[in-house]
């Protein structure tokens, strides 16, 4: 539905799987942040989705997949970008700075050394849950 209104917090769907992606467990966060994304009506639902697509980028690079991950970090940024800079307290702008930088370091190692690239870059979602007065 393009004119629900967006909702004032996470739910608990995206939050466990917010959770999950700052953990390194991009297969289980998957799970969660689909089903926020297909339990949400509204646009939130693509931030959702560009979040699940970055963490499946890690998935497929810690899988060996370069070309896999390469392709999800590519739409997992392009989708976050209409968020920016920050949706439902999630630090949109950093996610996309930070996964953008590890998109261009996977596309400088190639293939043959994309196992060189430095994990520790991978990026936490930062959230901070909106004030209500």
């Amino acid at each position: 539905m393009p004119g629900a209104p967006p909702p004032e917090s996470l739910p608990d769907s995206a939050l466990k799987g917010i959770e999950e992606f700052n953990r390194g467990e991009f297969y289980e966060c998957h799970e969660h942040l689909e089903e926020a994304w297909r339990a949400e009506p509204g646009r939130i639902r693509y931030l959702y989705q560009g979040i699940l697509q970055v963490g499946v980028g890690f998935h497929h690079l810690e899988n060996g997949n370069w070309r896999g991950a390469l392709a999800l970090l590519r739409r997992g940024i392009e989708r976050l970008r209409e968020f920016e800079p920050e949706a439902l307290g999630i630090d949109v702008s950093a996610l996309v700075r930070e996964s953008a930088a590890c998109l261009a370091e996977l596309e400088r190692l190639g293939s043959e050394r994309a196992q060189d690239f430095d994990r520790t870059k991978i990026p936490k979602v930062r959230w901070n849950p909106p004030r209500t007065h």
